[in-house]
């Protein structure tokens, strides 16, 4: 039977020895430890016989040799250390008296160190003893170490005694089980041990042990399933380095092991794969002889029938071909119960296609490892020396973190003086590492020929580009790029980030950039794509270009003049691809390819394309800031155009008929002054995603109606001469975005019920809109409507409430009660029904709406999140208000008639009403500053700068802050004191800089829950930015905590900024700490600011508080008044929070600070 156990590498086990197996090379195959006079002559010298007659090379010092007692302890002690590092299994024979000697209790406290450093097999015996006492230290091993003086000895032994208890081992009960069957089971488990031959991985193993650690948890090697796992990754990132190292720490946890190197190139040999399962089976079998196979078909039938019951390890390594995976591992049901088999290759797709379902795809080095890697290589240590650093860091950034290249730049370099380094990185920009290269090279060398045309594009042309636009232009050009881009992909060339952009590693870019260059070394006007500046300028200015040319990339180190001739496009009939990003050109071609598929050229030199241009095949025309009027035979040929865009085109007057551009995507034609009319077949392309006719200030004929089922973005701001909307012909339901911003449009017609997909519509600034159809309620996916300064919309909409159930009318807050009633009106309504019931923005500032009885036809009450109603002349906020239960952002600014806000939603975190100068009332307020109870607990924000009117009314509390553990609020107010009770406080004078160190004794007590900040904002110069950014830092320590931006709209008084600060952890306990006042404009100033640390005891002073029995403010508590001494007769009042008392009235679960009013 044999013995198959948890190894030190399995995946519950620690990785920390990973690096040292690694490189670790072993003196003997096994080492005993034993206590001589327990096992000397019986078991342990049966084991040590059976091993050494099985050819395994054992060794063991016995601390009861009576010679060995002669020697100095010392000795003994590094004979034992050499001895047991040196092995690569040790045998741990547990008896009776083993504890008993400290020989054998260093020697197991030195096992086990070796197990966790160099990934030292431990197999235990428990001979006669229960594996529980030694686990616990009990009976003879408990009394063996009370007799021990050293403490720190104790210690360890007592760890390591619980620490191999722990492990799986053999278990010889007394007079139970014949032990020469044990002997047997332990001498084939250290068989499969030392028969696992140990594979050279790295000379500097940087970096592969976590990565080791990361497939270990896939391979879960203590499951007993049958389980493949892919390493994939581009060539050259490590993924052979990582196999082996696993293979090194985990084979000997197999019956049977193999890795197979270099599958690639070995069956590219005749019989190649035969071969490979040759060795597969001999490996694995121990039998050469018996592992002959013919032909692959035989071949795998026979790993079938005599591998189908084993526990194995394969390893594949460098797969390339899915038929080399069939032929060597077809099937998990091939291999026995917990068998693993790990595949490294460059293709995913293979993976895809053989159901391998777990893939580690290999990460790039970080910084730090690639710096180490990089130096072992160059410097021989793990760090460059000073005067190389700079280099060094530009050798690592152009490796990118590739192990190969960092290996073989380190190499190259290594030796070389600071002027030969400079060189050589020099060299590599424009002549790439050969080395480096070729290895690279192999994963395209295995493209064919449309997929290689593809990666030459993108990495001379394409790299962070958009995969669609890309995929447009490649599909033009006949290159199948939706199927050779995946390919890409599943072979590690090419990736694709969160934004959807291609990514290609550096080193990839430049073996693509030189594998065009050596189609022409000496003359490139004789390759097929031209990206360098040098080159590029040679063949443009010297008309050097040839009929091998495909696409040309114009990216000047900095804008300059490029001297074009007209007859220097003619000899490049295949040019299939120009793009200019940056040059100024003296003159224009008057030839240019027809198998152009695309044409970026901003700032073309002349007013019309060449006119034996017809562009047939063009898929992108990019004429951006140019003199360009247009097509000399205008746009009848271009029936493969996906996107158009001659935005910035002064002279450009018209949009011509383009009903013969079926396939178009996208247009644009932004800030195009003098453009008047726009034809009316662009409403009726089919395909059109994308329209922008942005700040064109002079179009009045756009198309009268809209027949566009593809439409997803339309936009028409700043269109300050379109006064009419086109009709919709058509449901659109792809149409997400509509901007009119800044157009005099008069009404919206009433066939925008079409517009079924629409999600924000913007019509801010439209300045002639009176009112809005009734048909704009069917818009049920609207999301954001936006009205701001449409000074003439009275009414929100014509006929309001015809036809439309209203919202219930509701008065309370409690989140509950409104809850219940919406659900109500939901499921008795029908959804098509109602009015907007997706909304979650609506701003309507500063349309002079008197009417506020819309609001009860809305039906998104439930999903409303900011209202802006700024400028509005409602004179008190509708009650209505309070049912918008999702609400968390209220905008009343400049409300100059509003005279009081009483019923807020639930969920509210921010109310702005600065400018409410007529704002007498406002109930949350009163409940934050007084002890009432607070029904808004979300409630984080207020703004009431410029409302002097509340001020006066709120009177004494206008400065109390209302401060509660786990909450944060601020408040924005006019007044000019920072409240007494701030322990902190400095004044400024007239900087916009303002700060103050916070330090208390160390010997305060309570738990810090909390800073309290103030600052007085005042006004040096009369002439302030409307609106002025300010901000607040804690600093601990020297490192920012906290930070809290906010813009003002201030008057010419002063103003007080107050906020509270609730730390997430313990961040406030630092022994420096510091807040910071700042404000972006030096006509502002804090004239004082302050700081207060809120400690947990602080709250019970609320129980304690003296109430006024005469509370006639806000109908609730008034604070008591003594007369600041300071401030004579006709001084000031003070709240006062003392004498304190027994609790008059239960406060709510927060803390209130009672201050001075001035």
């Amino acid at each position: 039977m044999t013995f198959l156990f948890q190894g030190p590498f399995s995946s519950s086990s620690s990785s920390s020895s990973s690096n040292s197996i690694i490189t670790h090379r072993c003196t003997y195959d096994v080492f005993l430890s034993f206590r001589g006079k327990d096992t000397r002559y019986n078991f342990t010298g049966d084991l040590y016989n059976a091993l050494h007659k099985k050819g395994i090379n054992t060794t063991f010092i016995d601390g009861d040799d009576d010679e060995l007692k002669t020697k100095r302890e010392d000795e003994i002690s590094q004979t034992h250390v050499k001895i047991i590092e040196g092995s690569r299994t040790s045998v741990v024979i547990l008896s009776r008296n083993y504890a008993s000697s400290t020989w054998c209790l260093d020697q197991l406290v030195k096992i086990l160190e070796c197990k966790q450093t160099k990934g030292q097999v431990v197999l235990p015996v428990f001979w006669k003893v229960d594996p529980s006492d030694v686990r616990h230290q009990r009976k003879n091993f408990g009394t063996a170490l009370a007799q021990l003086e050293d403490n720190t000895k104790v210690q360890s032994s007592k760890t390591a005694l619980k620490d191999v208890a722990n492990l799986s081992g053999w278990h010889i009960a007394r007079g139970k089980g014949n032990e020469s069957k044990f002997i047997q089971e332990i001498v084939q488990t250290v068989s499969i041990i030392v028969n696992c031959t140990y594979l050279n991985v790295a000379n500097h193993p940087v970096g592969i042990e976590s990565r080791v650690q990361d497939i270990n948890s896939l391979l879960s090697i203590g499951r007993n399933d049958i389980r493949m796992v892919g390493i994939l990754g581009v060539g050259g990132i490590g993924k052979t380095t990582i196999a082996k190292a696993i293979y090194n720490l985990i084979a000997h946890q197999f019956e049977g092991s193999c890795f197979l190197t270099n599958i690639r190139e070995h069956s590219k040999q005749e019989f190649g794969l035969v071969q490979l399962q040759e060795t597969l089976l001999s490996e694995i079998l121990r039998d050469a002889r018996s592992s002959k196979v013919g032909n692959v078909d035989r071949g795998i039938n026979v790993i079938k029938h005599r591998l189908c019951s084993k526990r194995v390890l394969l390893i594949l390594d460098d797969v390339d071909h899915l038929s080399q995976l069939e032929a060597l591992a077809g099937k998990c049901d091939w291999f026995g119960l917990g068998s693993r088999i790990i595949i490294t290759t460059r293709d995913k797709s293979l993976l895809t296609n053989h159901e391998v379902n777990f893939t580690y795809q290999v990460k790039e080095m970080d910084q730090n490892e690639a710096l180490q890697l990089f130096s072992w290589n160059a410097f021989k240590r793990d760090k460059p020396t000073e005067e190389y650093v700079e280099l060094t860091e530009c050798a690592i950034h152009y490796a990118g973190g590739l192990p190969l290249a960092l290996m073989v730049l380190g190499s190259d370099l290594y030796g070389k003086s600071i002027i030969q380094w400079k060189s050589a990185l020099d060299k590599y920009e424009s002549v790439p590492n050969k080395n480096i290269q070729e290895i690279l090279k192999i994963s395209y060398d295995g493209l064919d020929d449309n997929e290689k045309d593809i990666f030459l594009d993108i990495a001379c042309f394409f790299k962070r580009k958009h995969v669609d636009y890309v995929i447009k232009i490649l599909d033009g050009c006949g290159f199948f790029p939706d199927i050779g881009i995946q390919v890409l992909i599943d072979k590690s060339l090419v990736t694709i980030d969160e934004n959807n952009k291609l990514g290609m590693h550096d080193l990839l870019q430049d073996m693509g950039k030189e594998i065009v260059r050596r189609e022409s070394p000496e003359e490139p006007g004789r390759r097929s794509r031209l990206w360098f500046h040098e080159d590029v300028r040679l063949v443009l200015e010297e008309n050097k270009g040839t009929n091998k040319i495909e696409g040309i990339l114009v990216d000047l180190p900095k804008r300059e003049v490029i001297h074009l001739s007209s007859k220097n496009f003619m000899k490049m009939k295949r040019l299939r691809l120009f793009i200019n990003r940056n040059a100024i050109f003296s003159g224009g071609p008057n030839y240019l390819s027809n198998e152009l598929r695309l044409l970026e050229w901003p700032e073309y030199p002349l007013q019309y394309l060449p006119s034996n241009f017809h562009g047939k095949r063009l898929v992108v025309l990019n004429m951006r800031n140019n003199l360009f009027k247009g097509l000399h035979n205008g746009f009848k040929n271009l029936q493969n155009l996906a996107i158009m865009d001659f935005s910035n085109c002064e002279f450009l007057t018209e949009v011509p008929d383009l009903s013969m551009t079926p396939n178009l995507e996208e247009l644009a034609l932004e800030n195009c002054t003098n453009l008047v009319e726009v034809h009316y077949s662009v409403g009726f392309l089919d395909r059109l995603k994308i329209m922008k006719f942005v700040e064109c200030s002079n179009l009045r004929s756009f198309p009268r109606s809209l027949k566009l089922r593809s439409l997803e973005l339309l936009l028409l701001e700043g269109c300050s001469s379109l006064e009419n909307f086109p009709e919709i012909e058509c449901k659109m339901e792809h149409l997400k975005y509509i901007g009119l911003r800044s157009t005099p449009v008069k009404e919206l017609p009433s066939s925008v019920e079409y517009l079924i997909g629409l999600k924000e519509l913007n019509l801010d600034g439209c300045e002639n809109l009176m009112n809005l159809p009734i048909s704009i309620h069917q818009l049920q996916r609207l999301k954001r409507l936006s009205l701001r300064d449409c000074s003439k919309l009275v009414k929100f909409s014509k006929n309001v409430g015809d036809n439309i159930q209203s919202m219930p009318s509701i008065v309370s807050t409690k989140e509950s009660e409104i809850s219940s009633s919406a659900e109500l009106s939901i499921s008795n309504d029908d959804y098509s029904s109602m009015v907007f019931p997706e909304l979650r923005v609506l701003d309507i500032g500063n349309c002079v709406l008197s009417d506020s009885d819309f609001f009860m036809t809305l039906d998104c009450f439930s999903t409303l999140e900011l209202l802006d109603l700024s400028g509005s002349d409602f004179v008190s906020l509708p009650s209505c208000i309070g049912g918008f239960v999702g609400l968390r952002s209220l905008k009343l600014d400049d409300c100059k008639k509003l005279q009081d806000i009483q019923v807020l939603p639930p969920k509210m975190e921010e109310v702005y009403a600065s400018g409410c100068i007529s704002l007498e009332s406002f109930a949350e307020v009163s409940k934050r500053l007084q002890f009432n109870t607070c029904e808004l607990p979300a409630l984080e924000w207020i703004d009431l700068s410029r409302c002097h009117k509340l001020l006066q009314n709120i009177g004494n509390d206008a400065d109390n802050l209302l401060l509660s553990e786990g909450h944060q609020l601020g408040m924005i107010f006019p007044g000019n004191k920072i409240p007494d009770w701030f322990s902190h406080q400095k004044e400024n004078s007239t900087s916009n800089i303002c700060e103050i160190d916070v330090n208390e004794p160390s010997n305060v007590d309570g738990e810090i829950i909390g800073m309290a900040l103030c600052a007085v904002i005042g006004l040096k110069d009369a002439k302030v930015p409307s609106h002025i950014l300010c901000s607040v830092n804690i600093i601990s320590n020297g490192l920012p905590i906290y930070g809290d931006d906010k813009a003002f709209h201030l008057s010419n008084s002063d103003h007080v900024w107050l906020r509270y600060y609730v730390p997430e952890h313990n961040e406030l306990k630092g022994d420096k700490l510091q807040v910071r006042f700042w404000c972006s404009t030096k006509s502002v100033s804090f004239t004082s600011c302050g700081a207060h640390l809120v400690r947990k005891y602080e709250e019970k002073l609320k129980d304690c508080i003296i109430l006024n029995e005469h509370n006639d403010l806000m109908n609730d508590i008034q604070p008591t008044k003594r007369r600041r001494s300071d401030d004579g007769d006709g001084g000031n009042l003070e709240s006062n929070l003392f004498p304190l008392v027994p609790q008059q009235r239960r406060c709510p679960s927060t803390m209130s600070f009672i201050v001075s009013d001035d």
